[in-house]
């Protein structure tokens, strides 16, 4: 199970808003996760659509790994430094601005196959729907 990784620093875009976007392709296999991130009409999709193709390539490049068989683990979007600006008001006075970015970070898994293991059921001879007892 190897894990590829990939950041975006001090994104200009307030972390409330690319957390929308990141949440909508986090489990997603990554052909899948690329083409809702291109058809996504948010302000963030495309910095995020880049950093997911930037996290295949490392995958590809790096680790040999083939991007069929990967999948968005993880998909995380904290605070990041925020500019501060002062805004002119009434009577000469100034209030603060927070001008807010993020950063974010990407995780991407290879499947794993699954072994479907097939439970053994109990006979329920002799046992009535009112739990057991008889009537």
């Amino acid at each position: 199970m190897v894990e590829v990784k990939a950041h975006l620093r001090y994104l200009r875009i307030a972390p409330r808003k690319a957390r929308l976007v990141a949440e909508l392709v986090k489990g997603l296999p990554v052909d899948t996760a690329m083409a809702q991130l291109s058809i996504t009409r948010k302000r963030p999709a495309q910095p995020l659509l880049k950093l997911l193709k930037s996290a295949i390539s490392n995958a590809k490049t790096n680790f040999r790994l083939d991007p069929q068989n990967l999948y968005v683990k993880e998909f995380k979007v904290d605070e990041a430094p925020m500019f501060k600006r002062n805004m002119p008001r009434a009577r000469g006075r100034a209030t603060v601005v927070r001008k807010r970015r993020s950063h974010v970070s990407l995780v991407l898994e290879e499947f794993q196959p699954k072994i479907k293991i097939k439970k053994l059921k109990k006979s329920a001879q002799g046992r009535s729907a009112s739990g057991g007892k008889k009537l």
